[in-house]
């Protein structure tokens, strides 16, 4: 517990600009290796104390900077096509490279039948009808029947798709 709070403080007074990164590198070493609470207050001896408004604009530096590279990285994440669910009439469709699949894909990974979409009295199911490559549902390889609702992720072989209501 005393280590985990040293290691904060160093990287606040880093963060700060009141240690040199060299220096900081060499602390948390010496934190990692210390075997005793003595030791570890020997490692703190020299820092200035803090100062709670620096403490506070680090925070809401902090805060905003993880915010930020959420966003960003939200912006980046790459947008999946949609599958479109098909309206009340239809009851099962197939998956796959086949000339007689309901939903044909091209690439190489998705079996000539890959997998097979059928409505229930509780929603549409998907199943892997033996595919090499797999099925997969929000990043989990079928193993076997699995509910799929719009939001969710559907992948045939190397293809990912969001679910979608008509």
């Amino acid at each position: 517990m005393e280590r985990d709070r040293l290691l904060r403080v160093l990287g606040h007074r880093v963060a700060e600009g009141r240690m040199s990164s060299d220096t900081f590198e060499h602390r948390v070493d010496q934190v990692l290796r210390a075997r005793s609470q003595v030791e570890l207050a020997d490692i703190a001896r020299d820092l200035p104390p803090s100062n709670r408004i620096v403490d506070r604009l680090t925070g809401v530096v902090a805060s905003v900077s993880s915010m930020t590279a959420r966003l960003e990285a939200a912006w980046r994440t790459p947008r999946l096509p949609r599958f479109m669910l098909p309206p009340a009439g239809l009851q099962r469709i197939v998956v796959g490279r086949a000339p007689g699949c309901n939903f044909i894909l091209t690439d190489l990974t998705v079996s000539r039948f890959h997998a097979e979409l059928y409505r229930e009295d509780t929603g549409w199911m998907v199943s892997d009808l033996g595919s090499m490559n797999g099925t997969k549902v929000n990043g989990w390889r079928l193993t076997g029947p699995a509910p799929v609702h719009p939001g969710d992720e559907i992948g045939f072989g190397n293809l990912t798709f969001i679910v979608a209501a008509a």
